[in-house]
């Protein structure tokens, strides 16, 4: 075993099965959005709906498709810090989730006032 794996499953053993199955669906969030793969991109958001019972990992998976004209890499720092108070602080799912949604929203409206400027 690698010293990484080593250290992940040290660190996934202290943690409650909530806490564990939290770190894996942020684990699972992080490959889907490193794994750079060529689409067309559509100029307005997609209708994805949001399901009942949506976790806070599954919401960005979501937002990340519902906006793929976005760079993640401009609003990642926001979006994880959200997802940040909801692993580590308790925060309540849907008070994450409907911020998240904010910020992409308000992301979109500042890249539709980048492209008019264009």
């Amino acid at each position: 075993m690698s010293k990484l794996t080593d250290k992940l499953e040290s660190l996934a053993q202290k943690l409650s099965v909530d806490e564990q199955n939290t770190l894996l669906e942020y684990a699972e969030f992080m490959v889907s959005r490193s794994s750079h793969v060529e689409e067309t991109v559509s100029g307005s958001p997609l209708d994805i709906q949001r399901p009942d019972g949506e976790s806070v990992v599954a919401a960005m998976q979501r937002l990340s498709k519902t906006y793929p004209m976005l760079e993640m890499e401009k609003l990642l720092h926001e979006a994880s810090g959200l997802m940040s108070q909801h692993i580590m602080q308790g925060r309540a799912a849907l008070e994450v989730i409907d911020e998240l949604q904010e910020v992409f929203e308000r992301y979109y409206e500042s890249h539709l006032g980048d492209s008019k400027t264009d």
